[in-house]
């Protein structure tokens, strides 16, 4: 089955990918994060202004990656803000930036888990997820370290794409068919993304941020939960926070009664967005 899925791979071209265009050498990670921030927050401003979600307020940006999306939301007024990331790596890139933006004086760059962030309860009035939630190792943990260490009043902003979506599986650096995950088990994709990282710089950099080895011996994804629409509805009913703007955005405008349709919608919302409150 790899072999089949490395030859039907040829016949699909990448996606525009971070990794690829730092490896080679057109644009660093933390750069393409910066230069798409507006994109990351595109679905809340439909509700709320960027004075409500930044202006005057402290930050923590979960998931920061090398930190380009918290410059971004830095240069909105924020008093200070923190990006916190479970890949110690990251903290060079993003200092880096911060120096070069003029935003060191406003940033700090901590390297941890979400579901334990060693902040004091009411420390901050934003929290934003962008493109973390299925990326966490303990969903349910994390949104109830969220409202101890929000405000009351403070606001959780949300989004990611589903697992069902057509690149769900966070594959595209290497893997360009859309739905891999649905014709072809974990199995075969570890397999094949690691045959794939052998020709490639920082390929094996790459095998350690995504493949990880249970104890049974079985390597898998270890960098995704499997996030659902399903699965986060339940965590929205159980999260403490009043859900105050819940959107499924579709893949398409076209596609909008699809991503509407119980049974298939999984494979069709581009994005799942959500803002929490606490009370």
């Amino acid at each position: 089955m790899k072999a089949l899925l490395l030859a039907a791979n040829r016949l699909f071209p990448l996606p525009v990918h971070p990794f690829n265009l730092q490896n080679e050498g057109k644009e660093s990670y933390a750069m393409w994060q910066y230069r798409r921030g507006a994109d990351t927050i595109a679905f809340y401003r439909q509700r709320y202004t960027l004075e409500e979600m930044f202006q005057g307020k402290r930050v923590l940006d979960i998931g920061c990656g090398a930190g380009g999306k918290t410059m971004y939301y830095a240069a909105q007024g924020v008093e200070h803000i923190y990006g916190m990331d479970i890949v110690a790596g990251y903290r060079q890139q993003a200092e880096e930036l911060a120096q070069q933006l003029g935003y060191a004086d406003r940033f700090t760059f901590v390297a941890g888990d979400a579901a334990d962030t060693g902040f004091a309860e009411n420390s901050f009035d934003t929290v934003i997820m962008n493109d973390a939630m299925e990326h966490v190792a303990q969903p349910e943990l994390v949104l109830d370290e969220v409202r101890r260490i929000l405000r009351p009043g403070g606001r959780l902003y949300v989004n990611f794409p589903p697992y069902y979506h057509p690149f769900g599986a966070h594959l595209s650096d290497l893997i360009g068919i859309p739905w891999v995950h649905l014709f072809f088990s974990e199995g075969t994709l570890v397999a094949a993304y690691r045959e794939l990282c052998q020709s490639i710089p920082g390929g094996a950099e790459r095998v350690a941020f995504r493949i990880s080895t249970n104890e049974q011996g079985k390597d898998y994804f270890s960098y995704l939960n499997h996030m659902t629409i399903r699965r986060f509805r339940r965590l929205r009913a159980q999260a403490g926070m009043e859900p105050v703007y819940y959107r499924e955005v579709p893949l398409r405008s076209f596609l909008t009664p699809l991503a509407k349709l119980p049974g298939v919608k999984e494979g069709f919302v581009k994005m799942v967005v959500c803002v929490f409150e606490k009370g």
